[in-house]
């Protein structure tokens, strides 16, 4: 295990490179850069630009040198912990995220928690109780949950939300707390917030996590192994829990890999519906302004947890099913 371990961290490290360069080389396909936009925007309104001010900034950070310099000088940056400057906002990049990275993961970490709490009861229901009403019920819902587009949904309960309860979703917090340092009333209007991002994100993935336990499960119930010990008497609820519920949960442990990197996407759409002060939106903000240290720190942070959740996910699927063996030899 620990020679795994090692092995796959050793990987790591020539993985990230070759996506930070694939990251760097997409934030560069567009003409120009962000300063050239700049001085653009500032000449169509008729203002004056601080040339000495725009040759700093363009020296400071390298955008007159050579691409491989350039991205010489941000990877070497990043290794030390400077991940640029955000031209747009004009601070260092890890001053710009602040307070966004967290409101984004707690408003992720409580989906993934919406979201395995409600499918793993349901989807096991739905997989003991086959072609009950109950289990008609819940895959009709749960085709609902995946046909309805999340950002539709976020304006349906954004209504009721308001009418209902007279709590406005935008912004994630009441006004008042807006800029203001953390606090106990602040993290009660966050929480008082939280509930619909929530349920809007983690909609469609409860839904498909649902299908996929059911699918599973189903599968497993099916086996000779399973029919063997009911042969043998084993009470239902044991060998439910012991060998097929334990074999059907590889799903909810591979989607590490894929859950981790939405601590930073943060449901981009939704948040721009709803207003939500998260990083997905200030993401989709970069790339459309070029602020090219911004955006690319943002996709290396996504492609490290990515790296990071696979890593963890497949330790944990090792552990969790003997099937899988991570030496990668047959075992006759």
């Amino acid at each position: 295990m620990l020679r795994y371990i090692a092995h796959r961290f050793l990987i790591m490290v020539p993985t990230l490179l070759a996506i930070s360069f694939i990251v760097f080389v997409i934030i560069q396909l567009p003409p120009g850069d962000y300063l050239e936009t700049y001085i653009a925007e500032l000449q169509s309104r008729g203002e004056g630009v601080d040339i000495e001010k725009i040759q700093f900034l363009r020296e400071s950070y390298g955008l007159d040198k050579p691409f491989l310099v350039q991205y010489a000088y941000w990877v070497a940056g990043m290794v030390q912990g400077d991940f640029g400057y955000s031209f747009e906002f004009n601070l260092p990049v890890s001053q710009v995220v602040g307070d966004r990275l967290w409101l984004t993961a707690l408003v992720s970490v409580a989906t993934i928690a919406f979201t395995w709490i409600v499918a793993f009861p349901i989807g096991v229901y739905s997989a003991t109780h086959q072609y009950s009403w109950a289990d008609h019920s819940l895959t009709f819902v749960g085709f609902l949950g995946l046909a309805t587009p999340n950002f539709l949904l976020a304006l349906v309960l954004l209504y009721f939300a308001n009418v209902w309860f007279g709590t406005s979703i935008g912004g994630l917090m009441d006004e008042k707390f807006v800029g203001q340092p953390w606090s106990w009333a602040k993290l009660v209007s966050v929480l008082a917030h939280l509930w619909i991002p929530v349920i809007v994100i983690g909609t469609s993935g409860t839904a498909g996590m649902i299908r996929r336990l059911r699918a599973n499960l189903l599968d497993e119930l099916q086996k000779q192994y399973v029919v063997t010990g009911r042969a043998k008497g084993l009470p239902p609820f044991r060998l439910l829990v012991k060998y097929p519920l334990r074999m059907s949960l590889n799903p909810f442990i591979a989607d590490i890999g894929s859950l981790l990197p939405e601590i930073i996407s943060g449901a981009a759409i939704v948040s721009v519906v709803l207003s939500l002060p998260t990083t997905g939106p200030m993401l989709l903000e970069a790339l459309r302004s070029q602020d090219m240290y911004l955006a690319g720190s943002f996709l290396m942070f996504m492609a490290t947890l990515t790296v990071i959740g696979v890593l963890v996910s497949d330790l944990l699927l090792a552990i969790l099913d003997p099937r899988i063996r991570l030496g990668g030899g047959a075992v006759k």
